[in-house]
């Protein structure tokens, strides 16, 4: 009886990825690679010029540079590990090290709600309220809005990791999946994960229920601002500063309602299709929607490329 129940604890866990697909695997590495270097590049170059350009040392752009460097340290988090992956099939990753992957990669979604959300209000203000924009966006309103979007992705951060580390995992040690993605792992738990689905339904609520209903009344006031406006120039000009957070908030929050909205804790028997789809829907948000946003942000904006001419100017200045 005793051997019966004796159970083998999880040292390691084993990423599937697309080890059932491998002609998969090299077209994926060559795709995710570039796009990797996309997102190094053109978030890089977006924080440089809201740091260097004095004209961008706006509550907006102050925003724009703390999505930038999360969207930096998100892929950064994870696409190693994909890649390395790619190259080799069942990777092994240790148990510490699959629960900071997860940390830091739940962390980093977490924090971009809010953050979307935050910019959201920045926009709400600066269309609806313009005269009073500089007293109720000012450096001691915007800074704290954007500590508290990283500390509050943070800890519930570390909430997650807490209750999924804290649940015994035997026998079966296979993740279907890139990485150590939170939904994945907790199907491997050989124990009740009820607590589990339960925070991550609070979860769903703060991180995406509360934000896209903030933003979405945010906008709602927005467009009817809009609307008065008496000039098609004056219209244009105003939906010109919020349609590329718009189109963010669109790509980032689709993806993740396909991916989190409805969390389950069990999947039925030979779902192989839908669990390639759910990889790749989550491959799409951890590297796609990174890549668009400086890309979006760049083409939808003259003042960042404005910025971004004067920094390669001023680079090639220095050179000769």
């Amino acid at each position: 009886m005793e051997k019966a129940n004796l159970t083998y604890p999880v040292i390691e866990f084993i990423l599937l990825g697309l080890s059932d697909h491998p002609k998969l695997e090299k077209i994926f590495f060559v795709l995710v690679l570039l796009m990797y270097l996309v997102i190094l590049l053109g978030n890089g170059v977006l924080i440089l010029v809201t740091i260097l350009d004095s004209h961008l040392h706006t509550p907006m752009y102050f925003f724009l540079g703390n999505l930038s460097f999360l969207d930096i340290c998100y892929t950064t988090s994870s696409v190693p590990l994909v890649l390395d992956n790619f190259l080799t099939p069942r990777e092994a990753i240790s148990f510490s090290a699959c629960a900071l992957q997860m940390a830091l990669s739940f962390a980093m979604a977490g924090t971009e709600c809010l953050l979307l959300s935050m910019m959201a209000f920045d926009r709400y203000v600066a269309i609806c309220s313009p005269l009073r924009y500089p007293v109720i966006m000012s450096k001691t309103t915007y800074v704290p809005m954007a500590v508290s979007s990283w500390a509050i992705g943070g800890a519930a951060s570390a909430v997650h990791t807490a209750l999924t580390t804290r649940l015994p995992f035997c026998g079966d040690n296979v993740i279907n999946h890139f990485t150590c993605e939170i939904l994945a792992v907790l199907k491997l738990a050989c124990a009740d994960i009820s607590i589990n689905v339960i925070s991550m339904g609070v979860t769903n609520v703060i991180f995406l229920g509360l934000p896209v209903l903030f933003i979405s009344v945010s906008y709602l006031f927005i467009i009817t601002t809009i609307l008065r406006i008496p000039s098609a120039e004056g219209k244009k000009k105003a939906f010109s500063t919020c349609s590329a957070h718009l189109t963010v908030v669109v790509i980032f929050y689709g993806t993740l309602f396909f991916m989190y909205a409805k969390p389950k804790s069990k999947d039925p028997l030979g779902a192989d299709k839908q669990d390639l789809s759910d990889k790749l829907i989550s491959l799409f948000y951890g590297v796609v929607t990174p890549m668009l946003n400086p890309i979006i942000y760049s083409l939808r904006n003259k003042d960042v490329k404005a910025a971004a001419k004067n920094l390669v100017s001023r680079k090639h200045f220095i050179q000769r």
